[in-house]
């Protein structure tokens, strides 16, 4: 009896200190501030909230969550720091998809200005707990990268239970982020009491997952003509909500939220969660499954009995092709998003620290680095112990494979480079993130010829895609919704076709007999168009039938079957005899790289760090 009076006392006296903790206080909630260096409103916005901030001497601090700058540009972010130093209060900020799937540095910029992608700080006896999201430098649903994921368990593995939480996101926690649940799971056996997130652009309330949640408005004006921001007070329990414009100093509330501990533990009420019902008949088996600790964003090679990938953290490393047991690493400066390329023993990848990488396939010893001014978040080719490669300096180069040493320069690129080039009939062609599409003389690096799309939104640009060509034609595909195909020798516009109801993004592959281009149609169909005829033809269509799909990794066909990635981390594959789908595995609810088959077996690996090797049946 003893005892359970003195757990009951205890008890009391924790409830009683946390209470007297969780003190009263107002702080500033700012997102989507879309710094842009063509759009000087964007940062006067900035400007006028930063003052009205700092007259305001009832806030005690700032939360910023997302989208700071409009393209994830160098010099926008160096902006949006310089006016945000200007606060008279601490400031903690995270990045958006804005920042990280456009983003010339692969996200290394953002980490350079402004110190980390993640913030964690106690106030009035809140913990705030704050994790960037992508998707990062890949089109398609938003994702809270995997090293955040691994961030996020150590912060809440040492904050005490009945400590009440806040947590920041860009993204809604729900299903327009591929993983809301995996970090809803783990916020769940806390105290979380509060969820603030931007992205929308306007005031809202949420339920996500029987936890409150609150969307911040842009503090872009957009059609006013200032922008705003909101002023939140935690006080009696309570979160209140607060639209603030600057200049004419108006407050408008508009939301209020209990703050209480849910007791999510003891929970038993079922919330949507992704299925993986496909993987109860899948047609494929599992040979293996590799969980890497940051994301990997980029598709993967083989050297002998190894695969060869890269990760978030900087590391390019080997896994033993039948086991998945990891070889070797090689950690660089910087997250990589860049497809290793393997010629012989040779492997070349680049990295966002600006150095360009060549390691022994066998052993992952440095053979040689070459720097470039930029970050490199392009992948290589190699062709006659040349590597080929374009990177965010505006420069596209040439290096000998055995040395590094600099063969020729093409220093006119005027966006940076995302994509994998294609070498075809001696010449060398790659879009960048500035609406145009070059081709090169692969001996020389003379400029052959350039197109445009016209287009004055660079998100518009043929980045992102593995271009490929047939019939002496060149076929890209582009966020514009356009397929185009160009004279692989002059560069002219043969047909350039935007068809009703079909909605073409990045992901794009030639067929075995190079008869056909794949590609994957927003709507979710698989079509093949012709590479011969002078319009955009449909040739072929399979019977696979997805939701709307963005993925814009490749699309590649081998002994027959078409392998298709998807953004909600299943891989299909589909006969290219008759169009049915032989198999299908839901390897994650991430993004699915470039996949790679090999023989019957075939190798995927998702946005969220997972890989697979997969054995599926034969073609048909």
């Amino acid at each position: 009896m003893k005892h359970k009076k003195l757990v009951a006392f205890f008890t009391v006296l924790l409830l009683t200190i946390n209470i007297v903790c969780a003190q009263s206080f107002k702080f500033a909630f700012v997102s989507d501030t879309h710094i842009n260096i063509g759009n000087p409103t964007a940062a006067d916005d900035l400007r006028r909230t930063v003052k009205d901030i700092n007259a305001n001497n009832e806030l005690k601090f700032v939360v910023i969550t997302g989208d700071i700058t409009e393209f994830g540009a160098d010099d926008e972010l160096r902006l949006a720091k310089q006016i945000l130093d200007s606060l008279n209060k601490k400031w903690y900020i995270i990045p958006g998809n804005h920042d990280a799937n456009w983003s010339e540095s692969g996200s290394n910029t953002f980490k350079k200005v402004f110190g980390a992608e993640t913030f964690a700080f106690n106030y009035g006896g809140y913990l705030f707990a704050a994790t960037s999201s992508g998707p990062n430098m890949r089109m398609g649903p938003g994702q809270v990268p995997r090293e955040n994921i691994v961030w996020l368990d150590s912060v809440l593995d040492h904050t005490r239970p009945e400590t009440p939480i806040v947590y920041l996101n860009h993204y809604p926690q729900d299903s327009a982020q591929n993983n809301w649940y995996t970090v809803i799971n783990k916020l769940k056996t806390k105290n979380i009491q509060l969820i603030m997130c931007g992205h929308g652009h306007n005031n809202h309330t949420y339920t996500f997952d029987g936890i409150p949640g609150i969307m911040g408005r842009s503090n872009l004006r957009a059609k006013d003509s200032i922008g705003g921001y909101n002023i939140v007070t935690f006080e009696n329990g309570k979160a209140t909500f607060e639209e603030r414009k600057p200049v004419i100093q108006t407050n408008r509330k508009w939301a209020e939220t209990a703050l209480f501990n849910h007791h999510f533990n003891t929970d038993t009420t079922h919330y949507y969660r992704p299925s993986y019902a496909v993987n109860k008949n899948p047609g494929a088996k599992v040979l293996w499954t590799y969980q890497d600790q940051s994301d990997i964003g980029a598709g993967m090679a083989m050297a002998g009995n190894k695969l060869i990938l890269t990760d978030t953290r900087g590391l390019i490393y080997a896994l033993n092709k039948n086991t998945g047991k990891r070889v070797w690493a090689y950690a660089t400066g910087g997250k990589i998003y860049s497809t290793p390329f393997v010629s012989g023993n040779y492997v070349v990848a680049g990295s966002s620290d600006n150095y360009i990488y060549c390691l022994s396939a066998t052993t992952g010893r440095l053979i040689w680095k070459t720097a470039a001014e930029k970050a490199i978040v392009a992948s290589p080719v190699i062709k006659d112990n040349t590597v080929y490669i374009g990177a965010s300096d505006g420069h596209f180069r040439a290096l000998n494979l055995s040395t590094g040493k600099l063969i020729w320069d093409f220093d006119q690129v005027k966006g940076f480079v995302v994509t994998k080039p294609l070498i075809y009939q001696g010449k060398i062609y790659f879009g960048c993130w500035a609406n145009d599409f070059y081709a090169l003389d692969l001996a020389s690096g003379k400029l052959v010829w350039k197109w445009s799309n016209g287009s004055s939104n660079r998100m518009f640009s043929p980045a992102a895609c593995y271009p490929v060509a047939a019939n002496n034609r060149v076929f890209i595909v582009a966020p514009d919704q356009y397929m185009t195909s160009l004279d692989a020798l002059t560069g002219k516009v043969l047909w350039r076709e935007k068809m009703q109801g079909i909605r073409v993004r990045e992901s794009m592959g030639l067929s075995a007999d190079s008869s056909l281009v794949y590609v994957k149609i927003m709507d979710g169909q698989l079509l093949g168009i012709s590479t011969k005829a002078n319009t955009m033809q449909i040739d072929w269509k399979a019977a696979l039938q997805l939701p709307y799909e963005l993925c814009p990794s490749a699309i590649v066909e081998h002994e027959g079957i078409i392998y298709v990635p998807t953004h909600s981390g299943i891989a299909y594959a589909v006969s290219r005899k008759s169009g049915v789908v032989l198999w299908k595995y839901k390897v994650s609810n991430c993004l699915v790289n470039p996949i790679l088959p090999a023989g019957y077996s075939v190798y995927v690996s998702t946005m969220d760090g997972k890989v697979m090797s997969l054995r599926g049946i034969k073609n048909q």
